[in-house]
């Protein structure tokens, strides 16, 4: 008899892509373009590193622990989603605010529906509960059929529904009026929004925490504002909601540097803008570029609102002989694989318009030489 939770036998892991970057000298990563992880393509705001630099220069940075409730990241937060700071956490990282959201609203033999194919690792999350996971598939062409959603959502009858929005790796986004006609109609049902790419879409639902307390809003720095590597997410939700998930968030576990990394680039949300613009152009050249040149005889992008582009290859055939080639052309995408539906899909992070272009040529060396 094992000593740890029987449940986790059955669980199938969340598979991340190949992090290869880590195993680069620093001094060769330049030359490694990494579109696996949809991470941001250029460095944070420059504010980031400055207030980093002068954090750690104090002598107290290293053995004190960080601050449990930082006002002024607070204040920021507010400032930048244009909500009252009762409507607002932060955590460390998307990742594990959805760890707590598991703790605090799913028990075992819970149902837990998500709109299908989407993020797994959420899926993992609710699985370590001993929740039971149900999906609502997109169409065969990843767009999303409303009808199908709402009879999915009275057969399931699930307690949670996860949507994330834009979705990763499809680009969908359902429109707001849908999400207000959601929680209207299912009062009972907690629906989690996850809004990682929610800046590269241009659209929220953040305002509708202060109408529905069935809503939980997850967001993220690691996109658009560039902070991946130190960790920092947040929750958009009701006084009630935040006040019961503080009952057992732990204060400590967002780290100085962390929190002095986030207040700097919210303070700096005009850089971030500025990218996410530029990432929106390099977006629909790519799309544009794949749809109507020559690649088009053997890929397919899909229209998408965050900062990637689903493709899909003619073939399982064509789509390994692609990845391969882009690897040894020392460029590293993101082969999806958690649905029958992406059998010949890529998912492809954009970054600027010359790093798109490097993409497109090597590609159309694979096909053309």
């Amino acid at each position: 008899m094992s000593i740890w939770n029987e449940a986790l036998d059955t669980i199938k892991p969340y598979r991340v892509a190949s992090h290869k970057i880590w195993t680069v000298d620093p001094a060769e990563r330049g030359g490694i373009l990494k579109l696996d992880w949809n991470e941001a393509a250029v460095p944070p705001s420059p504010l980031v590193r400055q207030r980093i630099a002068e954090a750690i220069a104090q002598d107290d940075f290293f053995h004190l622990y960080p601050a449990t409730h930082n006002e002024s990241l607070m204040a920021a937060l507010s400032a930048y989603t244009k909500l009252p700071e009762e409507n607002i956490q932060y955590f460390g990282g998307s990742d594990s605010l959805h760890e707590y959201i598991a703790r605090v609203y799913l028990k075992e033999g819970d149902r837990v529906l998500t709109l299908w194919p989407s993020y797994d690792n959420f899926r993992l999350t609710a699985e370590s509960t001993g929740a039971k996971m149900f999906f609502a598939d997109l169409t065969q062409d990843f767009t999303f059929d409303e009808d199908a959603f709402f009879l999915r959502i009275d057969t399931v009858k699930p307690r949670l529904v996860y949507i994330c929005n834009p979705n990763n790796p499809t680009g969908t986004l359902l429109p707001q009026s849908l999400i207000r006609r959601l929680l209207e109609r299912y009062p009972g049902v907690c629906f989690v929004l996850d809004e990682a790419y929610t800046e590269f879409a241009g659209v929220s639902a953040a305002e509708l925490v202060r109408e529905f307390s069935n809503l939980l809003i997850t967001r993220t720095l690691s996109k658009a504002f560039g902070l991946a590597n130190v960790r920092f997410g947040y929750l958009l939700a009701s006084r009630a909601n935040i006040r019961t998930i503080d009952k057992i968030r732990n204060p400590k576990n967002i780290s100085t540097l962390t929190q002095v990394a986030a207040q700097a680039a919210l303070e700096d949300s005009a850089y971030m803008l500025d990218y996410v613009e530029t990432v929106r152009m390099a977006r629909e050249y790519f799309t544009r570029s794949v749809n109507e040149g020559r690649l088009h005889d053997f890929l397919h992008a899909f229209e998408s609102h965050g900062n990637y582009v689903l493709l899909r290859c003619r073939t399982p055939e064509i789509k390994e002989m692609l990845l391969k080639f882009w690897e040894e052309n020392s460029i590293f995408v993101r082969n999806v694989t958690q649905s029958a539906s992406l059998e010949s899909c890529i998912r492809v992070t954009i970054g600027n318009g010359a790093q798109m272009e490097r993409v497109l040529t090597v590609a159309s060396l694979a096909f053309f030489g």
